[in-house]
């Protein structure tokens, strides 16, 4: 059974961008939408969004709209990422940087971007030790921004994708960690 603050959570987060950028303080756009929803949380917090959304959300949840939070970025045209081949080492530090899975490449290959998921979150930026990765705004010859629902939608795999492999790693710590008791055991005896 869902309760009124979750209720408006879903409301909130399904007025939100899903560029999971981080711009706002929150680790994503759901719990930005959660604290909103919970009254801890300003409403002029979310740059990709801007003025639109900062109207809507003053609508939404009858509260005054406020200019954008300067401390949180500025609102601009939406971008895309791309990366420079000449420059890219194939770190694959951009890889798990990108919430939404729109980098793919291999480690020590060339990298590229998926521009039809980039979501312009530039999380990417400062994962990339050669700053190789350029930022510009969306042309006319660019595929649009990806829309809300897909963007989260990828957002959840990837954070799905993520928490399976740190559950993997820590069974095999665990693993390892036993094997190595027993033999210290079996030495020991």
């Amino acid at each position: 059974m869902s309760t009124p603050a979750t209720t408006n959570a879903d409301a909130i987060d399904a007025l939100l961008p899903q560029t999971q950028c981080m711009r706002c303080g929150y680790p994503g756009c759901r719990p930005y939408a959660e604290a909103l929803a919970a009254g801890t949380a300003a409403l002029n917090r979310c740059p990709p969004g801007g003025a639109a959304l900062i109207g809507l959300l003053s609508r939404l949840l009858d509260r005054p709209a406020l200019p954008l939070d300067p401390a949180c970025g500025v609102e601009s045209p939406a971008r895309v990422a791309t990366i420079v081949a000449a420059d890219c080492i194939g770190c694959a530090r951009c890889l798990p940087a990108c919430p939404v899975d729109a980098i793919i490449g291999a480690r020590r290959q060339l990298h590229t971007v998926l521009a039809d998921w980039c979501t312009g979150c530039e999380l990417c930026l400062p994962a990339c030790p050669v700053d190789c990765i350029r930022m510009p705004g969306r042309g006319p010859g660019d595929p649009p921004a990806p829309g809300p629902a897909p963007s989260r939608e990828r957002f959840l795999r990837h954070q799905h994708r993520i928490a399976g492999h740190a559950a993997e790693r820590a069974r095999l710590l665990r693993e390892r960690k036993q094997a190595a008791r027993a033999g210290v055991g079996a030495a020991g005896a």
